[in-house]
């Protein structure tokens, strides 16, 4: 399995950092409305890329997004981390990983990155916008501005101290999300945001309050940049079915739905933060409401053909 995927939108490049894939959640543990009848409908896509029946689990990866403008560099999230105490979420708890290693195989350091965007704040999208060092917590990219949902950060301030918070939430906050604020390198971002050459901010509510996508334009292409709108591909042809962590189920569907005919109507390439070999890929309308999922990139001229014939 590749661990990096690359592409160019004009002047733009977008480069795939991955910190871990493989077997993730149970199928219905993640997606609470699968059936058996999936795989007889859909197999021949989903295995081995994207499930393993035998096991009945999805294959997930965690990675971020690292987009590279003429002035900017980018990361859209920032995965698990290392060294964080995770019990609740085993995957994450402790963990190793070489996720700055893939940082320099592409060559740049922590301090080449100038925005860092959280498109929501949960715990496998935030872990590495802080590294441990000497016992402390400080921000691993010491020159970015970490862009935060104060939607999303109301959440997670009240669990780290204002009562009602889960455990699991004020660990995330107290160590990946508090040092950044105490750095003085949050900045806070409701409703659409420029962020820089082509690229736009845009609120995506319902997996959590304040959930955004980030749309990337040039040379004629686009992609939407889509967090956890869709843990997985199914969701595609699928729309309704929210995971196990959508906290809105209602606005959930509404983004889930906005986002893909989004991408159908305007041939983006959708860029989610979980799913399996080749990790990105286009929509297509169908009939009844439904979508179709394409798996990989097109060339500039197959874009140019889907949209001739849409």
């Amino acid at each position: 399995m590749s661990l990096m995927t690359t592409f160019s939108l004009g002047p733009t490049t977008v480069t795939r950092i991955e910190e871990s894939a493989g077997l993730g959640f149970r199928d219905n543990v993640l997606l609470p409305d699968w059936h058996d009848g999936v795989v007889a409908e859909h197999g021949h896509w989903l295995v081995p890329n994207h499930y393993d029946d035998a096991k009945r689990r999805f294959v997930l990866s965690v990675h971020s997004w690292l987009i590279r403008t003429k002035h900017h560099n980018i990361l859209v999230d920032t995965c698990g981390g290392d060294d964080k105490e995770r019990p609740d979420f085993l995957a994450f708890h402790q963990k190793k990983t070489g996720y700055l290693e893939m940082l320099a195989a592409v060559g740049l350091r922590p301090e080449d990155i100038h925005f860092v965007l959280c498109t929501h704040l949960h715990v496998d999208h935030v872990g590495w916008n802080t590294r441990l060092d000497n016992g402390r917590w400080v921000p691993t990219f010491p020159n970015a501005k970490y862009v935060f949902s104060p939607a999303d950060l109301a959440l997670y301030d009240t669990a780290a101290g204002l009562g009602g918070g889960s455990a699991e939430r004020t660990r995330v906050y107290n160590d990946s999300v508090l040092p950044i604020i105490e750095a003085g390198l949050a900045e806070y971002v409701a409703g659409e945001h420029q962020l820089g050459d082509g690229l736009m901010i845009e609120p995506a509510p319902g997996h959590t309050p304040g959930h955004v996508v980030l749309r990337a334009e040039g040379g004629g292409k686009s992609a939407l940049f889509t967090g956890d709108i869709l843990h997985h591909p199914i969701q595609v042809f699928e729309p309704d079915w929210n995971s196990a962590f959508c906290v809105d189920p209602v606005a959930a569907r509404a983004t889930r739905r906005r986002v893909l005919s989004h991408c159908a109507d305007n041939g983006s390439l959708l860029c989610p933060a979980h799913f399996g070999a080749p990790y990105c890929g286009h929509v297509a309308r169908a009939p009844g409401g439904k979508f179709l999922f394409e798996a990989g990139q097109r060339t500039s001229d197959e874009i140019g053909h889907s949209r001739q014939s849409s």
